[in-house]
């Protein structure tokens, strides 16, 4: 089953620097549609993240729990779904962490749960780390320009062979009709 990895602030839902609850979290325009479309098309959606807000104690895990809850909620009125969601706690000081972006091993470590080559598998996102993760575990980097993408592409900081969507929808549009 082929699948595709997506962070999700910045991605699927708006990127407010850290959501402190469930009721502001949003979905940016059409990115649930986008999901719902890779899930109907038989796309395996996995969720890969950053989430230094534990380690701060801004919110708790069942904060967190609580707004992938209200996303998934609102993806099955498209017909998508999650598989899996992969996240970090630790803060970005934290110098001993292995798992967060922009290292590869949390991606390695979806690759060996999931039993999939990450080999050319879309990993979509909106920082550098998205970027130099996907890239460091094989996997082929996307840059959307949701979130804080519009000012990597604007500062000319995108590698030359990572390709650039405006947002999940377009990305979502160009990969279905590839195939």
């Amino acid at each position: 089953m082929p699948t595709v990895i997506l962070d999700r602030d910045g991605v699927i839902g708006e990127d407010t620097d850290g959501i402190p609850s469930v009721a502001e979290w949003q979905p940016l325009p059409g990115s649930l549609q986008a999901i719902g479309r890779l899930s109907q098309n038989g796309y395996r959606v996995v969720l890969v993240l950053n989430q230094a807000e534990l380690a701060g104690r801004k919110f708790s895990i069942e904060d967190f729990n609580a707004i992938n809850q209200k996303m998934m909620s609102h993806l099955a009125q498209f017909g998508g779904q999650i598989e899996a969601i992969f996240f970090c706690p630790c803060s970005s000081r934290d110098a001993d962490c292995n798992c967060r972006k922009p290292k590869p091993d949390m991606l390695l470590n979806l690759a060996g749960r999931l039993r999939i080559n990450l080999e050319g598998v879309p990993c979509v996102g909106d920082r550098i780390s998205d970027l130099q993760s996907a890239r460091a575990a094989g996997a082929q980097p996307i840059l959307v320009k949701t979130g804080r993408g519009a000012r990597i592409v604007n500062d000319n900081k995108v590698p030359k062979d990572v390709p650039v969507y405006e947002n999940l929808a377009a990305f979502v549009n160009d990969l279905l009709g590839k195939h």
